[in-house]
């Protein structure tokens, strides 16, 4: 039986955590490296016994030479200044030269560290080839694109970078919000929106535009046969993913966005919704992951 030390970097929720615990691999030690409160707030809820080690810049040799020889080093860094939505970030195409994203040098210290017997590292589809060429340079291997359409309701297509030899990808369980969404008669009244909407039909995507103030990306309301357009970490604004659900519009709740992202239901409970969405937009789609973790003997 495999019994693994792991290490995650930027461990949010600890979405890596629920993908061993879904692919079945047991592991011994679960060290994690996180900053923001209330996600390590969420992680030690759910998982009381995540050693955490605080801000990655901190993680020096000492720190590492008390750790057991870890065996897998996961890490998803941030995406701020690689992604290329237009809705919130202005610089966000300074790439690994950004003030947030070239965070992952300091994985790639680690990495040098630790020589983990497996890596896997994750980040958006959309970032430049010039960026996505140097992490590849670095880490040694070319990523590998997945869409966790495949697995959820939900388009999202990342980058995988890793050295787990992990099976060809499934069919396409065909999940769509329908397959993930709450009854109408279960949504509280502040998730539903009173400005009126402009219908466009049931074969269009988005199928509506709700009349609200702001960019364009968050006026778009989707069908309930469609899937869900990629979550990202709302901090507000009606940022959040909108649906047309029995002729009314309304955002998404936290909860559907945990089924989005293949986490269990109510994983997040306990903080607002704000952070809640938050948390979830940055977190991994866990059945994604876990398929590359089934990979690891």
């Amino acid at each position: 039986m495999i019994v693994l030390n792991v290490l995650s970097l930027f461990d949010g929720i600890s979405s890596g955590q629920i993908a061993l615990e879904r692919a079945g691999i047991n592991y011994e030690n679960y060290f994690a490296s996180e900053i923001y409160d209330k996600a390590i707030a969420i992680t030690q809820k759910n998982y009381p016994n995540t050693i955490q080690l605080g801000d990655i810049r901190g993680i020096d040799e000492k720190i590492i030479a008390k750790l057991p020889k870890i065996d897998l080093l996961m890490f998803g860094f941030p995406c701020k200044n690689l992604s290329r939505t237009v809705i919130n970030n202005p610089n966000h195409n300074q790439g690994l030269k950004g003030k947030h994203s070239s965070l992952f040098y300091e994985a790639v210290r680690i990495m040098e560290l630790v020589k983990p017997k497996y890596f896997f590292v994750e980040n958006v589809e959309s970032m430049k080839n010039e960026d996505r060429d140097i992490i590849s340079e670095i880490l040694g291997v070319n990523p590998v694109m997945i869409d966790s359409s495949i697995f959820s309701a939900q388009v999202r297509k990342r980058y995988y970078w890793t050295n787990i030899p992990f099976d060809d990808l499934p069919q396409d369980k065909g999940l769509v919000l329908k397959d993930i969404i709450q009854p109408s008669s279960e949504i509280d009244d502040k998730y539903w929106y009173k400005q009126d909407f402009t219908y466009h039909g049931d074969d269009k995507r988005p199928v509506a535009t709700l009349h609200i103030n702001g960019h364009d990306i968050i006026k778009r309301v989707y069908g309930v046969h469609q899937k869900a357009p990629t979550l990202t970490a709302v901090v507000g604004g009606n940022q959040q993913k909108k649906i047309l659900q029995d002729g009314r519009v309304r955002k998404l709740t936290p909860l559907e966005y945990e089924r989005l992202q293949t986490i269990p239901d109510n994983y997040t409970s306990g903080v607002s919704d704000s952070h809640r969405y938050r948390m979830l937009g940055d977190a991994w789609t866990v059945d994604v992951v876990a398929h590359i973790f089934k990979g690891i003997k």
